[in-house]
């Protein structure tokens, strides 16, 4: 256990100021995410050096497309969420604080992704910013030694903790749920103008990919889906956009997402967005990188391996610029 960063006291409570939820909590209370808790008349972090899952993964299966395609990343999640999706695809680790964990530090971490020859370290699996203070510290540990550090993250913090851990971030894949407050209140218990905020404080200076899980007869409407492309294209049209395919999890039994209504949404996404990709999806097709000026294959990514067709970050067809880091 170790002191959280960011409470403030009000009279006999705490209340806690790392995300929008502001929970405002008595001794012994744990807050919504269920992971950070007062005792003693402190806010503590119950997750600090407690790791459910470790991987050496594909930097693409965050999905991130256009972060060091082709490289291995070590990935580290712990257990806690600030939300409470009925469709939680890692339910068994998310909302179990039971689950076994192992302890590593933050030291340890970055020993074992220089151990692994990893590019850096993905902070996943379970909602990496619940567990803040354990990333600030590993990831201010892995920038010393030339790592880089990844989100992978429902974006519900507020500006100020984020601001703090930003400068050691390198990439963050953001799933953003759907684009409507119903949504997040009834089906997340969340809100999405936080994370509409998140993005806008994130794309201006770190690479940010976007995620939206499609379901059906929730969020996949034409026109929630041209609100969401709308607003990404009112931030840059270059950031890559993956729509993936629901499949019934945790607490939704609606039925998978038809292929047919990826491709609409993918289709409705090209005609504004540069970069837009099929997840959970059969077609090689879905996950190549094209080029937004002349439609050549660019990036070719199968399951085996990635082949980068570029000349520098350039096009080698018409020159146009891929927004890519290498």
């Amino acid at each position: 256990m170790k002191e959280a960063l960011y409470y403030t006291y009000e009279e006999d409570k705490i209340k806690c100021h790392l995300c929008p939820h502001y929970c405002l909590l008595a001794e012994g209370q744990n807050g919504r995410c269920q992971v950070r808790k007062v005792e003693d008349n402190r806010l503590i972090t119950i997750t600090y050096n407690q790791v459910s899952a470790v991987a050496l993964d594909p930097i693409e299966k965050k999905p991130l497309f256009h972060f060091y395609p082709g490289s291995q990343i070590l990935s580290l999640g712990t257990v806690g969420c600030n939300l409470k999706c009925k469709f939680c695809q890692n339910h068994n680790i998310v909302h179990d604080t039971e689950s076994r964990t192992e302890t590593i530090t933050p030291k340890e971490a970055v020993h074992l992704a220089l151990d692994y020859n990893s590019i850096g370290i993905a902070y996943t699996y379970s909602e990496p910013l619940v567990w803040y203070e354990y990333i600030l510290e590993t990831a201010q540990l892995a920038y010393q030694k030339g790592l880089k550090n990844v989100l992978v993250t429902n974006g519900m913090i507020n500006p100020e903790p984020l601001k703090e851990l930003l400068p050691y971030i390198d990439a963050v894949n953001l799933d953003v749920k759907a684009f409507t407050e119903d949504f997040y209140r009834e089906i997340c218990k969340g809100s999405l103008n936080p994370v509409k905020r998140t993005a806008e404080l994130v794309y201006q200076d770190i690479l940010l990919e976007i995620t939206t899980l499609l379901i059906p007869g929730l969020n996949d409407s034409e026109e929630e889906i041209k609100e969401l492309v709308d607003w990404i294209a009112t931030l840059d049209i270059s950031i890559p956009l993956h729509f993936s395919r629901y499949f019934p999890q945790y607490q939704l039994d609606i039925p998978p997402t038809s292929i047919d209504s990826l491709i609409r949404a993918k289709e409705i996404a090209d005609k504004k967005l540069d970069y837009v990709y099929l997840g959970n999806v059969e077609g090689q097709e879905y996950r190549n990188t094209y080029c937004p000026k002349c439609n050549k294959e660019v990036i070719s990514r199968n399951y085996n391996s990635v082949q980068i067709n570029l000349d520098g970050k350039s096009c080698s067809n018409c020159g146009q610029e891929i927004k890519v880091i290498l």
